[in-house]
């Protein structure tokens, strides 16, 4: 029997979620959260994923460009939690320092919840290399200690 790449990549992210308190990704939900992307975070964040040129750079007004969300972002370094909380309020404390000027917008009253929730399952879904999956678990456990 010949196991596809595909099913591959989805047993070594169960295996690893399983392993960070993380629940398995759901087909249909990560499918409406890229369709939510593509609608509210894609024209910042790009098509896919890649983030806008020079991100780590300030720009000229002295705000950051819109990272990543990729494997070669920050983003996978947040907790769910944390996500879950700048996506809905924006760059506001305590997600950033006070008086922190970001154009991350919050998206509390323009998606719901679960919407925000899909996105997230969207992103996270291109998170796929083993090394990252596991840095991302132990970066888990490691919170949960606290």
């Amino acid at each position: 029997m010949r196991i596809s790449p595909t099913c591959i990549t989805a047993i070594g992210i169960s295996a690893a979620l399983a392993g960070c308190g993380e629940t398995r990704p759901d087909p249909e939900q990560i499918a409406r959260g890229k369709k939510i992307y593509v609608q509210h975070c894609a024209t910042c964040h790009g098509m896919k994923l890649e983030g806008q040129p020079n991100w780590q750079a300030r720009l000229p007004n002295g705000r950051m460009p819109a990272p990543p969300h990729d494997e070669s972002g920050h983003t996978w370094h947040h907790t769910d939690q944390v996500l879950f909380g700048i996506t809905r309020n924006g760059l506001v404390p305590p997600y950033a320092p006070k008086g922190y000027e970001s154009d991350m917008p919050a998206f509390a009253g323009k998606l719901s919840d679960e919407e925000i929730r899909a996105v997230l399952a969207y992103l996270k879904s291109h998170w796929t290399s083993p090394d990252l999956l596991s840095a991302r678990a132990e970066m888990i456990r490691n919170m949960e200690k606290r």
